[in-house]
């Protein structure tokens, strides 16, 4: 049953992933008083663009192509080893924390090149930033796992995840309270959400992850917004995990409860869209210090 759980956690990720984006756009169309976007808005979308071809600059190279492929692999790779409440990792091993960050890292890494590789400097500014936000947002991850591993004693992400109710609840709830906190930062920042990104901006100024993507079209931007909605699942899996460890005891079960986990946290994604403006660029940095000294506390309460 277990590895059942993990082939399905899999799949419904790779089927539900852009419905998150649907639960968000409702959430936020609530708040405002309108009807908003179908939920299903993000696969109408991904279709549209999976039936147009690609138009490519005479100056880009194969760079500019392998950066959405790439990515979308890379990301695929993470989620293979993203456990989410009684589902282990499909491909779960002592240390893969470490595998599933530097994944995530690798995708970041070939949107900076594509973006890059254009020759634009609109989107190297973006580029850039989205360099300086990551900088920031990658250490309170790993802090934010670090705190977990120490306290479970475990090296692995499903390994962790599965040993935290079964401590003292005064050993964990701390950590993991503040460890989650901090990951929801880093979810709000990786995601490009409100208050670090606006996902729906045409400012140019205040850009930063859709200005690196402006010159990609058809396919190539299907594969990124897939990407995307991926990237969200995985952090928003990594926040459950932290938040809601606890388990009924039979895997199928228990993954039903975390995916209901995953869509909870896309609609308190709206609600934070919904409550607070974007913040000032020069404020991002602090907000990420701030959740690195939440994940800072939560290693050393850990560790004590």
């Amino acid at each position: 049953m277990t590895a059942l759980a993990s082939i399905l956690h899999v799949v419904l990720a790779i089927t539900l992933s852009p419905l998150l984006l649907g639960v968000i756009n409702r959430t936020k169309a609530k708040f405002a008083g309108r009807t908003g976007q179908p939920l299903l808005q993000a696969y109408y979308d991904l279709g549209k663009l999976l039936q147009k071809g690609a138009v490519y600059s005479s100056t880009a190279t194969w760079v500019f192509r392998a950066g959405p492929v790439v990515g979308l692999a890379a990301t695929l790779i993470a989620l293979a080893f993203l456990p989410l409440s009684g589902a282990p990792g499909l491909g779960a091993f002592p240390g893969d924390l470490i595998l599933l960050v530097y994944a995530l890292g690798l995708l970041r890494f070939m949107t900076v090149l594509a973006a890059l590789d254009t020759g634009s400097a609109f989107e190297g500014m973006g580029a850039s930033r989205e360099v300086q936000f990551s900088m920031l947002a990658e250490p309170v991850l790993l802090l934010s796992l670090a705190a977990l591993a120490i306290c479970t004693g475990k090296a692995g992400l499903s390994d962790i995840f599965a040993s935290l109710p079964t401590l003292d609840s005064l050993q964990w709830v701390p950590t993991a309270l503040l460890a989650s906190v901090a990951l929801f930062v880093v979810l709000l920042s990786e995601n490009a959400r409100i208050p670090v990104d606006d996902p729906n901006t045409h400012l140019e100024l205040t850009m930063i992850h859709e200005v690196m993507v402006l010159d990609h079209g058809g396919v190539d931007f299907g594969l990124i917004q897939y990407g995307a909605a991926l990237k969200l699942w995985i952090f928003s899996a990594l926040f459950v995990g932290a938040a809601m460890p606890w388990r009924i005891g039979q895997p199928v079960m228990d993954l039903l409860v975390g995916v209901g986990g995953v869509f909870l946290s896309a609609v308190f994604v709206g609600v934070v869209e919904s409550v607070m403006a974007r913040l000032r660029l020069i404020r991002v940095p602090q907000m990420l210090a701030s959740a690195a000294v939440l994940a800072l506390i939560a290693v050393i309460w850990a560790v004590r």
